[in-house]
């Protein structure tokens, strides 16, 4: 054989097809409509959504974790009181109804008093003339009040146990304690609702340890459907490397490497971009002074070329697969949460091709594969990378998700996936001390909360919603991805034993977070196994082609 022949495969590869299916009945839509649309309601009416839809879970977490025990030991132990009345703690409804000196728990919303967080009120009444400050990297101080609220008033919280405890605005807790002379509440021990049910699964649970490992080959991904995830394309901004958006193209479409790498690019399935494809646009007002005006206007300083070129590298991937792109802080569209989907016109060609959506942020996302191939099978190619006008499409019905469902001899699973571009990470990230408070911890405990933007609307900007909360999570997604963050981290979470009791039919809950770094400064791209919940990480960038400060 001549030594300059290309190896080619007995087969052609197809891409591994997965299908979008409808949400269930119930899942929160961030689509803005109706009633939302107007800004005309309080962000009030959130508060009060919010503690209503988690009252009732935090209430059964602190029955059952302090219904049954000995008051005698705390109040011995924390406040030597002799009026204090012993026995079992009794529940309190509201807040103002809190006895002095009886142990007792309350249920109600946490908000942070902090000196270096902004206020909207200070921004009023400060002189305008005066530059404004920049904003604080950090809201947390040691001059921080933590505050617990509901619709009848407002408690001073206090104790050693607030030290140990992640807390943010917005988050519903459960707070044993006992009032001091002082009309403070000193806090022993805090609850939260838990990880929310999670539908039961047939096949079966992935393994606990956290499967990453970037240096091997793309042929190792097997025969299991695979999720690429990528971040922070920033196309547009100074110094871009293109050759490193290139290489992620080519890898996505099986263009680049040997057979292996073209094997393994052939298993991932539909590609998810956490936001931020776009960089920001900034105008200089030395290069509008420079050009000619017309008719006393200003020239434009718009380039259209960021947008252009995202385009074309779209196209490219939609050819091959199923692409869901969110909007990120940096892109063009509303800063409000949830940001509303990037109007499909704008991106040219690609527009065309049913297999590229225009998602909100954050989303949720159901997705279905089947498990029936042996590893020397090659899959049939997915029907979505054509344009829209094809006439191959039969039906616009999406079927429901249902993870218990089945598709002939084979077993069919599903995965839910919950998607943001890190908005809310972010502004979670300011009220913590760092270290010891990490970003996957925070991950890890929003899902704990039940919450994933619980600073919205206080620091975090929302829509004024009235008659729904859609950040609340109503059941624990399998994939939970968290974009443009400085690093990639991973874990599996899973629910506790006592937590089962609420929902989910007893089965084990879990949970994979994944924090996606930003793709223009790391070069990576995150690949989950739909079926194991595995992570893999593949670099599209070689030494000296990235520009940034990210790892």
């Amino acid at each position: 054989m001549n030594g300059s022949q290309l190896n080619t495969p007995d087969a052609p590869y197809t891409r591994i097809p997965t299908t979008v299916l409808a949400p269930p009945e119930g899942t929160p839509s961030f689509a803005i409509g109706g009633l939302d649309k107007s800004f005309k309601h309080q962000y009030a009416n959130i508060y009060f959504m919010r503690l209503h839809a988690l009252r009732k879970f935090v209430e059964d977490k602190a029955k059952r974790r302090w219904g049954h025990i000995d008051g005698t030991y705390y109040t011995s132990l924390r406040w030597n009181l002799a009026e204090s009345r012993t026995g079992n703690p009794k529940s309190v409804p509201r807040v103002l109804e809190i006895e002095k000196g009886q142990l007792s728990y309350v249920i109600g919303t946490v908000y942070m008093d902090m000196p270096l967080k902004p206020n909207v009120l200070d921004d009023i009444a400060r002189d305008h003339s005066i530059p404004a400050p920049s904003p604080q990297a950090k809201y947390h101080s040691a001059d921080d009040d933590t505050m617990l609220e509901d619709e009848s008033g407002r408690i001073r919280l206090v104790g050693d146990c607030l030290k140990s405890t992640q807390l943010v605005t917005g988050i519903i807790i459960g707070a044993l304690g006992i009032e001091t002379n002082a009309g403070d509440f000193e806090v022993v021990d805090i609850c939260f609702a838990g990880m929310a049910p999670q539908a039961v699964r047939d096949h079966k649970d992935p393994e606990t340890t956290m499967d990453v490992d970037a240096a091997q080959s793309s042929s190792s991904l097997g025969s299991d459907e695979w999720l690429a995830v990528v971040s922070g394309l920033d196309i547009g901004a100074p110094s871009y490397p293109d050759g490193q958006l290139q290489m992620l193209a080519e890898y996505l479409t099986g263009e680049s490497g040997g057979l292996d790498e073209q094997l393994g690019a052939s298993r991932i399935s539909r590609l998810i971009i956490a936001g931020n494809s776009l960089a920001t646009m900034s105008t200089s007002t030395e290069d509008v002074d420079k050009k000619s005006r017309r008719y006393g206007q200003e020239a434009s300083t718009f380039s259209p070329h960021p947008i252009r070129n995202l385009s074309d590298y779209l196209t490219d991937i939609a050819r091959s697969m199923p692409i869901h792109l969110l909007p990120g802080p940096s892109d063009p569209t509303g800063t409000l949460l949830p940001q509303q989907p990037l109007p499909r016109a704008m991106f040219g060609a690609v527009a065309s091709y049913s297999s590229f959506s225009c998602e909100t942020n954050p989303t949720y996302l159901y997705v279905s594969a089947s498990c029936t191939r042996s590893e020397d099978e090659h899959p049939s190619p997915p029907s979505t990378g054509k344009p829209s006008g094809s006439k191959t499409t039969t039906s616009t019905t999406k079927p429901i998700f249902n993870p218990t469902a089945t598709l002939g001899s084979g077993v069919a699973y599903e995965r839910s996936i919950l998607a943001h571009s890190g908005q809310p990470m972010d502004d979670m990230f300011r009220y913590l001390p760092s270290p010891p408070v990490s970003r996957l911890s925070i991950a890890e405990k929003t899902l704990k909360w039940r919450h994933f933007a619980p600073t919205a609307p206080d620091t975090l900007w929302c829509h004024p919603f009235l008659r729904h909360e859609p950040f609340v999570i109503q059941e624990t997604p399998d994939i939970y991805i968290i974009g443009n963050q400085p690093v990639f981290k991973t874990k599996l979470v899973r629910g506790e034993v006592e937590e089962d009791e609420d929902g989910g039919g007893g089965a084990a809950k879990r949970c994979r977070i994944i924090l996606v770094p930003k793709f223009r400064e790391s070069g990576v791209v995150v690949l989950v196994n739909l079926r194991t919940l595995q992570v893999r990480t593949v670099c599209a960038a070689v030494q000296g082609m990235t520009t940034g400060s990210g790892p």
